[in-house]
């Protein structure tokens, strides 16, 4: 009898401890349901795919639904009523608010230029670094040479990459450089990964991309083909030390953070919604966003908001 006593309560106890997890797992069973369905801006997209994935493991009945497409495409599905959220990275236009559009700031991010690592003249390049008013040569097609870029005799062609759909990325980058997105003329290609495709098969090759796109989150270093050319900030024709952070993310993000970065090309990013929220899950989702899922902002490779300007945006949800 003793023994069978001790068997039993053996038996017992790791029925307690085999259900403990599963006990767990109910915790997160809040009642909170529904689908939730964003698109837009490649910007934003793996920084909402994270939120996504942590959200539904609070909330684990509720679908999220997340597509890319442009900023352009996140803001006119938004309006249109097609999705619940527009993924938004550019700066939001009057009409846009006439509409109905209700945005949230969510993160910060930044726009750099990308060469393929491959280039003959890398270290030339990376030395004296992207003037502005190169740039703006480069993009409206008045350069044709690595040796025009770097003033020296190289003859060694250039080849210069924009997007083809209406995204944040163009309409900050052209920012930069005093423009419009549809100012800029070069080879179109659509989609942030579809630039950085393009820069990584032409050694000769360049484009822009947001962080996310352009640095591997998993290493913070450039993605393999990539490098970033230091944007030379005090047009003095070579990059100084203080100019000089583009080996990670974390020394990018360090930069915009303290304003050594210019903005344009950094730049809030959005979430936008058809008038202020009143689905339960959207509101549950967008208030995740900008209180706990802001932990995961610099991993994935992000910079966070102020204190005091999540605060005022949290309050557009009251």
């Amino acid at each position: 009898m003793k023994k069978i006593f001790i068997l039993l309560t053996g038996l017992i106890f790791l029925t307690n401890c085999s259900n403990k997890p599963k006990q767990e797992s109910l915790n997160t069973e809040d009642g909170l349901t529904g689908t939730i369905q964003l698109s837009g801006a490649f910007a934003l997209y793996p920084m909402a795919v994270k939120w996504g994935e942590e959200f539904r493991k609070l909330h684990p009945n509720v679908k999220i639904d997340i597509s890319g497409g442009g900023a352009g495409k996140g803001m006119t599905d938004a309006l249109a009523g097609v999705v619940d959220i527009g993924m938004v990275s550019r700066k939001i236009y009057p009409e846009e608010i006439s509409k109905g559009a209700y945005i949230f700031a969510v993160v910060k991010d930044a726009v750099v230029p990308t060469i393929n690592a491959g280039n003959p003249l890398l270290a030339e390049i990376k030395k004296i670094g992207l003037k502005k008013e190169t740039a703006e040569k480069l993009w409206n097609q008045q350069i044709s040479t690595w040796g025009q870029v770097l003033g020296i005799s190289s003859t060694i062609p250039v080849h210069v990459f924009t997007r083809s759909d209406a995204c944040g990325a163009a309409e900050t980058f052209a920012a930069w450089l005093g423009k419009n997105q549809e100012n800029i003329k070069a080879t179109a290609v659509f989609g942030d990964p579809g630039v950085a495709a393009a820069v990584q098969k032409d050694k000769v090759g360049i484009g822009y991309n947001n962080i996310a796109y352009a640095y591997d989150q998993q290493t913070k270093k450039p993605f393999g083909g990539l490098t970033i050319i230091p944007i030379d900030v005090n047009d003095n024709g070579i990059i100084d030390p203080e100019e000089d952070f583009y080996d990670t993310t974390k020394t990018l993000i360090a930069a915009i953070n303290d304003g050594h970065f210019p903005s344009p090309p950094a730049r809030d990013l959005y979430l936008v919604t058809k008038n202020k929220p009143t689905k339960p899950e959207v509101i549950a989702f967008l208030e995740y966003v900008l209180t706990d899922g802001q932990q995961y902002v610099g991993e994935i490779g992000y910079v966070g908001l102020s204190d005091d300007k999540l605060k005022k945006e949290i309050e557009k949800l009251k």
